[in-house]
């Protein structure tokens, strides 16, 4: 969450993951995905910044938990965590190549993902099946 501040100084956080859009016109508004807006007195560049931060924060979280691996590196049925896991996309394009989070200076392992063609023929691979019952 990052914290703005209204118009009549009250103070409030949001979720930083719901800003569709932000405006600057002169007062800057943060618009959400649900429609709802909200008039700040922070500068845009400022909103931006605290974003930015926020997201380098959950990174450098993700990172330092010597728990928080991707799923595909633990073996099924070891997972003991509670809540979903983190693993992060490397490189550009959508290549779909999902690597573990292990510290800067560990060899890095990428797993490729499926190609959506192929993926499409194994989700009608196994509708065909169930259809066949």
């Amino acid at each position: 969450m990052i914290v703005v501040t209204r118009l009549n100084d009250s103070r409030f956080a949001v979720n930083p993951d719901l800003i569709e859009r932000i405006h600057e016109t002169p007062d800057t508004t943060l618009i959400m995905v649900d429609g709802a807006k909200y008039i700040v007195t922070e500068p845009m560049s400022e909103v931006i910044e605290m974003i930015a931060r926020y997201r380098a924060r959950i990174v450098s979280i993700a990172y330092d938990e010597p728990h928080a691996t991707s799923p595909s590196a633990q073996p099924m049925g070891s997972r003991n965590g509670t809540g979903p896991q983190l693993g992060l996309v490397r490189g550009s394009g959508g290549a779909g190549r999902v690597s573990d989070l292990r510290a800067p200076d560990a060899p890095v392992a990428a797993t490729p993902a499926p190609a959506p063609a192929e993926q499409d023929a194994a989700r009608f691979a196994g509708h065909a099946a169930e259809t066949e019952r």
